[in-house]
């Protein structure tokens, strides 16, 4: 289950008879939340699991509950109750869950990497500490998630796919309050750009006619620097569009209120105009193809 909703890991426990917990997850569009409630245990993410599976998120993990120690490289960040900390999945961690008398509670938000503009290497930098959740950037980051892991069986995907910029932009936040207290540099004007940009592209990702070219001169760069804007998160301007138009589509085939469009419809929802092309695409991403994912996934009626 956390392979699916969450990313590969070895889990570990010091009584699995006594072992305890319970998971639930929001689909944001392209961010997630997953609500997480468990005993103590020891969760290790290694280069060989990174390997075979990688969604490329930042993890923006809210203590509500118990105590969390992670180790990342030679970092390590204890984060206590109503504490906030930083991690990406993309790199080897060792995370430590302590629960006392009652279950450790976590919340973790997903972003995709490439949907915060910062230099990975100067974000993850800032991520060596934990951070209060009751003042600035990091009580509304906070309380968005807490507010969406109470509403989460009132939320459908139609709904809730449009909280995704407020993930997204809340998380942003944080992530330059976090660069501008440990290092006093703000956000730069390239960084601000591709924010932009990226903003851009996810407001025009169902129109065909989506392109570098387009994107350049609709903010009046050049196609060669809005490639150099992309090269820092290491995903093409081609990658960025072809992974979000997916992750969208992934989305409307589990819809409920989409059930009547065929899988070709869907995926013209969001600018793939050849049918056989988004069902390569889609296979490529995700090991199957849409119409299976489908019809896996989609909750059977109850009494059916």
């Amino acid at each position: 289950m956390t392979s699916r909703d969450l990313v590969p890991t070895a889990i570990t426990v010091d009584d699995p008879g006594a072992f305890q917990a319970a998971a639930d997850h929001l689909q944001m569009g392209a961010a997630g939340l997953s609500v997480l409630e468990f005993t103590s245990l020891r969760s290790e993410r290694t280069r060989r699991l990174i390997g075979a599976s990688d969604p490329e998120w930042w993890e923006f993990g809210f203590v509500r509950t118990g105590t969390m120690l992670l180790e990342h490289g030679r970092t390590q960040t204890v984060a206590r109750a109503g504490e906030v900390l930083l991690y990406g999945t993309s790199h080897p961690f060792e995370a430590h869950a302590f629960s006392g008398a009652e279950p450790a509670r976590v919340l973790l938000l997903h972003i995709p990497r490439s949907s915060v503009p910062f230099p990975e290497r100067r974000l993850l930098g800032s991520a060596s500490r934990p951070f209060s959740s009751q003042s600035g950037p990091g009580a509304l980051l906070a309380r968005f998630m807490a507010g969406c892991a109470e509403q989460t069986a009132s939320l459908n995907a139609s709904v809730a796919r449009h909280l995704e910029p407020v993930a997204i932009g809340l998380a942003t936040a944080f992530a330059a309050s976090l660069m501008g207290e440990d290092d006093g540099m703000p956000p730069t004007r390239q960084e601000a750009l591709a924010l932009q940009v990226r903003t851009f592209v996810l407001d025009h990702l169902h129109e065909p006619g989506l392109s570098p070219a387009m994107i350049a001169a609709a903010h009046r760069i050049s196609v060669r620097y809005l490639h150099h804007l992309f090269h820092e998160s290491g995903e093409s301007v081609g990658e960025f569009i072809r992974s979000r138009r997916l992750r969208n589509c992934y989305a409307d085939l589990l819809d409920p209120a989409l059930k009547n469009l065929t899988v070709s419809e869907v995926g013209a929802r969001w600018g793939f105009q050849d049918g056989s092309s988004f069902n390569r695409a889609f296979k490529a991403r995700y090991g199957v193809p849409p119409g299976e994912h489908r019809r896996l996934r989609t909750p059977k009626p109850r009494g059916g």
